[in-house]
């Protein structure tokens, strides 16, 4: 049981509000499966090409010119397909690939093709967490237009309206307390006021370090943790403000 008198919920997605075997099994081959044709059919498209800029550059480079210069003549599109599919096959979750990912996953929410997994216990707790007066954010390392997407639809239904703020890692990776420090300052809070519950302990680890609240989430096939200290809880049911 967590009691928690502060002004907002800073939620993860995956093992969180998600299933895990959700995104695994169903998110990211839907992505995988359509990323050399998405690139090739919308390369010049100015999110696309914002998105490839991002994959660049986290690979190290100063643009996405310079990159493709040591891509031994690579079409542009398919380089940058090979490169977020490497990323995906390794599971490193980088905010270019993150980028690409949302705009496919964008295409199949709307229309009609992927509809969001959330546990039975989110809707309602949501609904009553704000009709408390509280806020309620997310931060992901997917991407803010993933996440909009995302809770936009669900099987329960557009629950976008119970949000009061996304956040991905352009704000900072998720185990480094700086990106928490932050998310409190964007939300005009004192740390302590902030509540996170996500699955993976070095990332709560990291939000405590920041001075928040924190809670584990012990959800159907979520991956062991290491020892810790964080108040662990199996529903949202089990989250009482006062």
């Amino acid at each position: 049981m967590i009691t928690f008198a502060g002004r907002c919920l800073l939620l993860d997605i995956e093992g969180t509000t998600s299933s895990v075997r959700y995104v695994y099994d169903v998110l990211f081959p839907y992505a995988y499966e359509r990323m050399g044709a998405f690139l090739k059919q919308n390369f010049s498209a100015p999110d696309v090409r914002a998105a490839a800029e991002q994959v660049a550059r986290d690979a190290g480079a100063a643009d996405l010119a310079g990159w493709l210069a040591t891509q031994a003549g690579a079409d542009p599109a398919e380089a940058v397909a090979a490169e977020a599919l490497r990323l995906m096959d390794d599971d490193i979750k980088a905010t270019g690939l993150k980028q690409l990912q949302g705009q496919i996953w964008k295409g199949g929410f709307e229309g009609g093709a992927l509809r969001a997994h959330v546990y039975p216990d989110v809707p309602p707790a949501l609904r009553s967490w704000t009709a408390a007066g509280r806020q309620v954010r997310i931060y992901s390392s997917g991407s803010v237009e993933a996440q909009r997407m995302f809770f936009g639809h669900t099987e329960h239904g557009d629950l976008l309206s119970y949000f009061s703020g996304h956040y991905d890692t352009r704000i900072g990776p998720k185990r480094e307390a700086a990106s928490y420090e932050a998310i409190a300052r964007h939300c005009e809070l004192s740390a302590g006021d902030l509540l996170f519950l996500s699955d993976i302990v070095a990332e709560l680890d990291a939000a405590r370090a920041a001075g928040m609240r924190t809670g584990l989430l012990l959800r159907p096939g979520n991956s062991p943790q290491p020892a810790h200290d964080h108040p662990a809880i199996e529903t949202f049911d089990a989250i009482t403000l006062v």
